[in-house]
Protein backbone atom coordinates (compact mmCIF):
# COMPACT_ATOMS: atom_id res chain seq x y z
CA UNK A 1 0.00 0.00 0.00
CA UNK A 2 1.54 3.75 -0.85
CA UNK A 3 1.92 5.85 2.02
CA UNK A 4 -0.70 8.59 1.62
CA UNK A 5 0.32 12.27 1.64
CA UNK A 6 -1.22 15.28 2.79
CA UNK A 7 0.35 19.07 2.46
CA UNK A 8 -0.97 21.15 4.93
CA UNK A 9 -1.38 25.08 5.48
CA UNK A 10 -2.15 25.93 1.66
CA UNK A 11 -3.01 29.32 1.56
CA UNK A 12 -4.35 30.48 -2.02
CA UNK A 13 -5.38 29.11 -5.42
CA UNK A 14 -2.34 29.63 -7.20
CA UNK A 15 -0.28 27.28 -5.06
CA UNK A 16 -3.16 24.93 -5.81
CA UNK A 17 -2.97 24.98 -9.30
CA UNK A 18 1.12 24.89 -9.48
CA UNK A 19 0.41 21.33 -8.03
CA UNK A 20 -2.81 20.59 -9.89
CA UNK A 21 -0.79 17.44 -11.48
CA UNK A 22 1.02 16.33 -8.11
CA UNK A 23 0.35 12.57 -6.77
CA UNK A 24 -1.28 14.30 -3.61
CA UNK A 25 -3.91 12.69 -1.18
CA UNK A 26 -4.87 15.09 0.73
CA UNK A 27 -4.19 19.38 1.23
CA UNK A 28 -5.20 21.12 4.43
CA UNK A 29 -6.70 24.39 5.32
CA UNK A 30 -6.43 25.28 8.60
CA UNK A 31 -8.70 27.38 10.30
CA UNK A 32 -7.42 26.94 13.72
CA UNK A 33 -5.06 30.22 15.52
CA UNK A 34 -1.82 30.12 13.00
CA UNK A 35 0.28 32.04 10.87
CA UNK A 36 -1.40 29.80 7.88
CA UNK A 37 -5.03 30.26 8.78
CA UNK A 38 -7.94 30.75 5.87
CA UNK A 39 -10.81 32.59 6.30
CA UNK A 40 -14.27 30.28 5.05
CA UNK A 41 -14.36 32.33 1.83
CA UNK A 42 -10.99 31.92 1.37
CA UNK A 43 -11.08 28.05 1.64
CA UNK A 44 -14.26 27.65 0.00
CA UNK A 45 -12.61 29.04 -3.22
CA UNK A 46 -9.67 26.59 -2.69
CA UNK A 47 -12.17 23.47 -2.92
CA UNK A 48 -14.01 25.37 -5.93
CA UNK A 49 -10.61 25.05 -7.68
CA UNK A 50 -9.91 21.42 -6.40
CA UNK A 51 -12.78 20.49 -7.95
CA UNK A 52 -12.77 22.07 -11.42
CA UNK A 53 -12.85 20.24 -14.30
CA UNK A 54 -9.59 18.95 -15.29
CA UNK A 55 -7.71 19.38 -12.17
CA UNK A 56 -6.35 16.41 -11.85
CA UNK A 57 -6.05 13.27 -14.38
CA UNK A 58 -5.71 10.84 -11.57
CA UNK A 59 -9.16 12.39 -9.35
CA UNK A 60 -9.10 15.25 -6.86
CA UNK A 61 -7.42 15.54 -3.48
CA UNK A 62 -9.43 15.26 -0.92
CA UNK A 63 -9.76 18.80 1.37
CA UNK A 64 -9.21 18.96 4.90
CA UNK A 65 -10.11 21.56 7.37
CA UNK A 66 -7.77 22.17 10.26
CA UNK A 67 -9.87 22.87 13.64
CA UNK A 68 -8.97 23.31 16.98
CA UNK A 69 -12.01 22.58 19.36
CA UNK A 70 -14.43 24.44 17.24
CA UNK A 71 -17.78 25.83 18.40
CA UNK A 72 -20.83 23.91 16.78
CA UNK A 73 -21.47 27.46 14.25
CA UNK A 74 -18.04 27.49 13.51
CA UNK A 75 -18.01 24.31 11.98
CA UNK A 76 -21.22 24.42 10.12
CA UNK A 77 -20.30 27.83 8.59
CA UNK A 78 -16.81 27.00 7.12
CA UNK A 79 -19.04 23.90 5.87
CA UNK A 80 -21.27 26.43 4.17
CA UNK A 81 -18.99 28.15 2.22
CA UNK A 82 -16.05 25.46 2.29
CA UNK A 83 -17.29 21.56 1.48
CA UNK A 84 -14.87 19.63 3.02
CA UNK A 85 -13.93 16.21 2.38
CA UNK A 86 -12.33 15.69 5.74
CA UNK A 87 -12.43 17.46 9.08
CA UNK A 88 -9.42 17.32 11.04
CA UNK A 89 -9.27 17.56 14.73
CA UNK A 90 -6.59 18.99 16.84
CA UNK A 91 -7.88 20.18 20.28
CA UNK A 92 -9.51 18.53 23.50
CA UNK A 93 -12.16 16.77 21.00
CA UNK A 94 -13.96 14.39 22.62
CA UNK A 95 -15.20 10.74 20.93
CA UNK A 96 -18.64 12.07 21.78
CA UNK A 97 -17.71 15.00 20.30
CA UNK A 98 -16.05 12.92 16.87
CA UNK A 99 -19.13 10.97 16.48
CA UNK A 100 -21.03 14.07 16.44
CA UNK A 101 -19.27 15.31 13.68
CA UNK A 102 -19.50 11.88 11.89
CA UNK A 103 -23.41 12.05 12.64
CA UNK A 104 -24.06 15.73 11.07
CA UNK A 105 -21.71 15.56 8.41
CA UNK A 106 -22.55 12.48 6.52
CA UNK A 107 -19.69 11.23 3.90
CA UNK A 108 -17.10 13.00 5.72
CA UNK A 109 -14.07 11.31 7.20
CA UNK A 110 -13.04 12.57 11.19
CA UNK A 111 -9.53 12.66 11.63
CA UNK A 112 -8.14 13.04 15.49
CA UNK A 113 -4.54 14.50 15.85
CA UNK A 114 -2.68 13.53 19.09
CA UNK A 115 -0.19 15.37 20.58
CA UNK A 116 3.10 13.69 21.47
CA UNK A 117 5.72 15.49 23.53
CA UNK A 118 8.73 16.80 21.45
CA UNK A 119 11.95 15.07 21.61
CA UNK A 120 12.53 12.06 24.24
CA UNK A 121 10.95 9.24 25.02
CA UNK A 122 9.14 8.44 28.10
CA UNK A 123 5.67 8.45 26.90
CA UNK A 124 4.50 3.82 27.17
CA UNK A 125 2.88 3.38 23.71
CA UNK A 126 0.55 1.26 25.67
CA UNK A 127 -0.91 4.26 27.86
CA UNK A 128 -0.94 5.82 25.03
CA UNK A 129 -3.45 3.65 23.04
CA UNK A 130 -5.24 3.49 26.10
CA UNK A 131 -6.00 6.85 24.85
CA UNK A 132 -7.08 6.25 21.63
CA UNK A 133 -9.08 3.11 22.25
CA UNK A 134 -12.28 5.81 22.99
CA UNK A 135 -12.28 7.09 19.40
CA UNK A 136 -11.72 4.41 17.50
CA UNK A 137 -15.25 3.85 16.56
CA UNK A 138 -15.60 7.22 15.73
CA UNK A 139 -12.45 8.12 13.27
CA UNK A 140 -10.95 7.50 10.41
CA UNK A 141 -7.69 7.98 10.74
CA UNK A 142 -5.61 9.63 13.58
CA UNK A 143 -2.52 11.67 13.13
CA UNK A 144 0.50 11.46 15.37
CA UNK A 145 2.04 15.53 15.53
CA UNK A 146 4.42 17.36 18.19
CA UNK A 147 3.14 19.18 21.01
CA UNK A 148 2.68 22.35 20.75
CA UNK A 149 1.33 24.55 23.74
CA UNK A 150 -0.03 27.12 21.71
CA UNK A 151 -1.83 25.20 18.96
CA UNK A 152 -1.69 21.80 19.49
CA UNK A 153 0.42 20.85 16.45
CA UNK A 154 2.22 22.64 13.54
CA UNK A 155 5.14 23.13 15.45
CA UNK A 156 7.49 21.91 12.63
CA UNK A 157 9.54 19.77 15.31
CA UNK A 158 9.84 15.92 15.55
CA UNK A 159 8.38 13.63 18.53
CA UNK A 160 10.22 10.16 19.33
CA UNK A 161 9.11 7.86 16.55
CA UNK A 162 9.99 5.03 18.60
CA UNK A 163 6.05 5.15 19.81
CA UNK A 164 5.00 4.77 16.08
CA UNK A 165 5.57 0.76 15.74
CA UNK A 166 3.29 -0.26 18.42
CA UNK A 167 0.79 2.55 17.88
CA UNK A 168 0.70 1.42 14.28
CA UNK A 169 0.21 -2.26 15.13
CA UNK A 170 -3.09 -0.91 17.01
CA UNK A 171 -4.77 1.12 14.63
CA UNK A 172 -4.08 -1.65 12.17
CA UNK A 173 -6.07 -3.82 14.17
CA UNK A 174 -8.93 -1.71 14.36
CA UNK A 175 -8.89 -0.48 10.97
CA UNK A 176 -8.05 2.78 11.39
CA UNK A 177 -5.61 5.14 9.49
CA UNK A 178 -1.92 6.12 11.32
CA UNK A 179 -0.83 9.52 10.05
CA UNK A 180 2.59 10.88 11.55
CA UNK A 181 3.07 15.22 11.06
CA UNK A 182 5.43 17.27 13.64
CA UNK A 183 8.59 18.66 11.87
CA UNK A 184 9.08 15.87 8.36
CA UNK A 185 10.82 17.42 5.38
CA UNK A 186 12.51 16.16 2.41
CA UNK A 187 15.64 15.26 4.20
CA UNK A 188 13.79 13.12 6.49
CA UNK A 189 10.61 11.49 5.80
CA UNK A 190 13.08 8.76 3.71
CA UNK A 191 14.19 7.44 6.97
CA UNK A 192 10.46 7.28 8.64
CA UNK A 193 9.39 5.59 6.09
CA UNK A 194 11.88 2.81 5.49
CA UNK A 195 12.03 2.05 9.40
CA UNK A 196 8.34 2.88 10.81
CA UNK A 197 5.90 2.71 7.42
CA UNK A 198 3.21 4.96 8.47
CA UNK A 199 -0.34 4.97 6.49
CA UNK A 200 0.38 8.40 6.00
CA UNK A 201 2.55 11.33 5.72
CA UNK A 202 1.50 15.00 6.56
CA UNK A 203 3.99 17.76 6.27
CA UNK A 204 3.51 21.76 6.09
CA UNK A 205 6.66 23.87 7.37
CA UNK A 206 8.83 21.33 5.77
CA UNK A 207 7.82 22.00 2.45
CA UNK A 208 8.03 25.99 2.80
CA UNK A 209 10.86 28.98 2.46
CA UNK A 210 10.00 32.13 4.60
CA UNK A 211 6.73 30.31 5.17
CA UNK A 212 5.32 29.90 1.89
CA UNK A 213 5.01 26.65 0.17
CA UNK A 214 8.25 26.20 -1.87
CA UNK A 215 6.91 24.33 -4.99
CA UNK A 216 10.85 22.58 -5.41
CA UNK A 217 10.37 21.29 -1.84
CA UNK A 218 6.79 19.77 -2.26
CA UNK A 219 7.97 17.93 -5.65
CA UNK A 220 11.11 16.71 -3.41
CA UNK A 221 8.88 16.05 -0.61
CA UNK A 222 6.78 13.91 -2.78
CA UNK A 223 9.59 12.02 -4.87
CA UNK A 224 10.74 10.91 -1.35
CA UNK A 225 6.89 9.88 -0.43
CA UNK A 226 5.53 8.58 -3.57
CA UNK A 227 9.36 7.33 -5.74
CA UNK A 228 8.09 9.81 -8.68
Amino acid sequence: MKTKLKICGIRNSATLQAMRTMDVDYVGFVFAPSKRRVSPEEAGEMVRVLRSEGYRTTGAFEAVGVFVNPSWEELAAIMEAAPLDVIQLHGQETPEDCRRVKMTYKGVKVFKAIPIPEGGTGWPAQELIEGLKPYADCVDAFLLDTYDPAVGGGSGRTFSWEVIPDVLRWTRSVGTELFVAGGLHPGNVTELMETYGPDGVDVSSGVESDGIKDLVKIRMFLERVKGK
